[in-house]
């Protein structure tokens, strides 16, 4: 199995780092699953692909 590139141990650091969501108004786009993002993100740096070709399993929005 493939090593995650966000580990529980990771996360556990960077979660207390990150902001709370605010109350979210009516209208606008969803937001995206911090773990989910932060990993979409070490994906395209590790990788070096463009952000418009990350792969859907990263949960790349749809435009």
């Amino acid at each position: 199995m493939a090593k995650p590139l966000v580990s529980d141990e990771l996360w556990a650091v960077v979660a207390p780092l990150l902001p709370s969501r605010p109350p979210r108004p009516k209208g606008g786009r969803p937001p995206v699953d911090d773990r989910a993002a932060l990993t979409g993100i070490l994906f395209v740096l590790r990788s070096g692909i463009p952000w418009e070709m990350l792969p859907r399993e990263y949960n790349a929005p749809l435009d």
